[in-house]
């Protein structure tokens, strides 16, 4: 038996079905914060050939184009040939929009007569979130998802700027890692990626250009070994993808939206949703708690629950695991998390910015260890 345990995390590329849909979903979003920050949206969408249908319920001031900016972000994507089965130009956008429900409207709109204003509003649901950091990578992250989501990211690029002319807008990456006995990582045991390519390109080319412009170009060759293992489109063909190959949801991808498997994670999905569905936000404060603590050096991996009940703003319980890493008694950690983290959904928004229009920037290639995202800010760190 090997001393060695490897572990594997997933990333898709912007074309996959079920991305097609959290984009379309944090675009529509974005679209209402930007008239109305005190909008209350929640998303869902969904693809096959042909077609967009994007539901859910809404309470904002601001109108929106909702066939125009289902048809902005398609495009954006690159779905942009009638080959594809989706493109568009010619998709169909069909949608059914109600009204957030008035039940939840009245445990989480404004009691103006509490005393603490940042009680006034409650949790849009009840739920568990988790957040997570580890300081095996500079971004605090796993190792595996984030080569998995560089490897997407890198598939993406190369097929817009025209460097791999014939690859389309699907894709997916895997990546396993070898780590040792303390959990440190060691080297990458196998890269999966597929990407999805216009008939006429060869396996051989596609394997070809796919190492020399993607995985070697992303993965750091100290972790590729003599025995790591390669599969580059291991059907030998993949020419019918994105909404034409599969159908998408949103939310279907909520592993790769967090950490990999290397956490669990509540249940609840993130695109689509204004903040004060705790399911996106509170994972988001999870997270930069989190960060800040690992960073901080109490702990090299740190692993946070929180807990809430519909229409209250204080969690119900908040605990963490530091899986024998901490540097400090793991009841002085929680002190510190209770003592400088406000968990409260108001709290939340307040200082991470919550109700403006940045959600977009998330919803590829991971919601966490992104420059330029308020939650991976190191600021609690004195």
């Amino acid at each position: 038996m090997s001393k060695y345990k490897l572990f594997t995390s997933e990333s898709v590329c912007e074309g996959h079905p079920d991305k097609v849909c959290d984009a379309i979903a944090d675009a529509i979003l974005d679209e209402a914060l930007s008239g109305d920050k005190d909008s209350r949206i929640a998303c869902e969408v969904a693809c096959t050939t042909g077609m967009v249908l994007v539901m859910g319920e809404f309470n904002t001031k601001k109108y929106i184009d909702i066939p125009g900016v289902a048809r902005r972000v398609i495009k954006e994507i690159g779905y942009n040939r009638p080959e594809y089965g989706f493109d568009y130009n010619t998709v169909a956008v069909l949608t059914y929009i109600n009204q957030q429900s008035e039940d939840i409207s009245m445990g989480v709109d404004k009691k103006e007569h509490l005393k603490d204003e940042l009680d006034n509003i409650g949790a849009g649901d009840q739920g568990m979130m988790f957040g997570y950091a580890s300081n095996e990578t500079p971004e605090f992250m796993p190792l595996p998802i984030m080569l998995a989501h560089a490897l997407t990211k890198q598939l993406s690029k190369v097929r817009k700027s025209g460097q791999i002319g014939y690859l389309r807008p699907d894709g997916k990456a895997q990546v396993t890692v070898a780590y040792d006995e303390n959990n440190k990582p060691l080297y990458v045991d196998t890269i999966v990626v597929s990407a999805q390519h216009d008939p006429e390109a060869s396996q051989e080319q596609i394997n070809k250009d796919i190492k020399a412009f993607v995985i070697e170009k992303v993965v750091d060759k100290k972790l590729l070994t003599k025995d790591t293992k390669y599969f580059i489109n291991p059907t030998g063909r993949f020419v019918k993808g994105g909404p034409h190959g599969d159908s998408g949801l949103t939310g279907r991808k909520i592993i790769v939206d967090t950490y990999g498997g290397s956490c669990p994670h509540g249940g609840g999905a993130f695109s689509g949703k204004d903040a004060t569905k705790v399911d996106r936000s509170a994972a988001y404060y999870g997270r930069f708690a989190c960060k800040n603590i690992v960073a901080a050096g109490y702990a090299d991996r740190l692993q946070l629950q929180v807990a809430y009940a519909i229409g209250k703003a204080q969690p119900v319980s908040i605990s963490i695991e530091t899986f024998g890493t901490e540097k400090i008694e793991k009841d002085k950690i929680l002190k510190i998390i209770e003592d400088n983290f406000d968990f409260r959904p108001k709290s939340i928004i307040r200082q991470l910015d919550l109700t403006s229009p940045i959600f977009s920037k998330t919803t590829n290639y991971g919601h966490f260890g992104k420059n330029g995202l308020a939650w991976e800010r190191l600021e609690k760190l004195k």
